[in-house]
């Protein structure tokens, strides 16, 4: 199965967290953190059309300037999503610039903002001509888990503590659509844009007896198929995936249970380990796990793999003591019920 999301770290285990999702066969991407980003290409930043924020520590959130900078002057509704009070922190950003230009340009550019409670969300739209001043009301709603539901995919939000608020989030396929090339080319077909709409047909529940109409190659030329033969022919329909990332979180009864329910089955799931087993007392109070608690949540929660992000510096060179004190618990608590 060649799946449709490819998550990666946008640096290093020792440098500031974030994970990049691009979309297969999409000019598009979400992220989940904006720390320093500079790893990440202008074109791959510019694919991103919704950003997710555990919380505003620097090492979260400084990469909101070069997002700003480079979405300017462009067509773009860009939306963000990040815990109580995040308003106020974009807010900050923003008004540490000078906007008396930005009515001369052409392109609309907005920001989407949204603040999640544990029972609400509140959002507020900062347009660029406006100088990102608010001209409407804030829209409130209610909270069930879901920030954000396509046909293809939903984004999902858990409040967690970290001494203050902090998000974790999770990104799941509904089902998951493998083209299978060979058969593609067979029918005389071209690997292109086309099988967004054709994948879009499927998610959308179109009638499988309804027309699908495939243009492609240089003339566009048009080719007409039955959508359930179609999909017969070069799709194989297998469940989709699920993707967490979980960052800067105390070790506590409350959090563990939320975590394991909120990741549970997750095909991958992009956890913190900041200090080791040995060093507990100043994981609880810096609010971060340690390797054995991480890989004892991966664990617990039946997830397929996990990667590990976010090592204090104190174990530059050790990083495998890490690695290894993770593995050891997840595969202990993989297979037990006990606490």
């Amino acid at each position: 199965m060649r799946p449709s999301f490819h998550p990666r770290l946008t640096n290093g285990p020792f440098d500031d967290p974030g994970i990049f999702i691009p979309f297969l066969f999409e000019k598009r991407a979400v992220i989940f953190d904006l720390g320093d980003i500079n790893s990440l290409s202008t074109r791959d930043i510019l694919k991103i059309s919704h950003i997710f924020i555990t919380h505003t520590h620097i090492d979260h959130f400084v990469g909101f300037d070069r997002v700003l900078r480079l979405f300017l002057g462009r067509e773009k509704n860009l939306y963000m999503y990040g815990p109580e009070g995040f308003m106020k922190n974009v807010e900050g950003k923003l008004a540490s610039y000078s906007w008396n230009l930005v009515g001369n340009f052409s392109n609309r550019f907005s920001l989407n903002v949204t603040e999640v409670y544990p029972n609400h969300l509140i959002s507020r739209q900062y347009v660029c001509q406006n100088k990102f001043i608010p001209t409407k009301e804030d829209v409130k709603g209610p909270f069930n888990a879901i920030l954000l539901k396509e046909p293809a995919l939903s984004i999902s939000a858990v409040v967690i503590d970290h001494s203050i608020p902090c998000l974790g989030f999770s990104i799941e396929e509904r089902f998951h659509v493998n083209i299978i090339k060979d058969k593609v080319i067979a029918l005389g077909l071209e690997i292109g844009p086309w099988l967004k709409e054709f994948k879009q047909a499927l998610f959308n529940l179109q009638n499988p007896e309804s027309e699908f109409v495939v243009r492609c190659g240089k003339n566009n030329k048009e080719k007409k198929f039955i959508l359930g033969d179609l999909s017969k022919q070069i799709a194989l329909i297998t469940p989709g995936q699920k993707i967490t990332y979980i960052a800067d979180v105390v070790y506590n009864n409350h959090n563990k249970e939320k975590i394991i329910e909120f990741a549970k089955n997750s095909d991958h799931l992009f956890i913190e380990a900041a200090f080791l087993e040995n060093d507990r007392d100043i994981a609880e109070k810096k609010y971060h796990l340690t390797a054995r608690q991480a890989g004892r949540l991966a664990g617990k929660a039946n997830i397929k793999q996990y990667t590990l992000f976010h090592f204090s510096p104190r174990y530059t060179g050790k990083e495998y003591l890490l690695i290894e004190e993770a593995r050891v618990a997840f595969e202990k608590y993989k297979v037990t019920t006990g606490g």
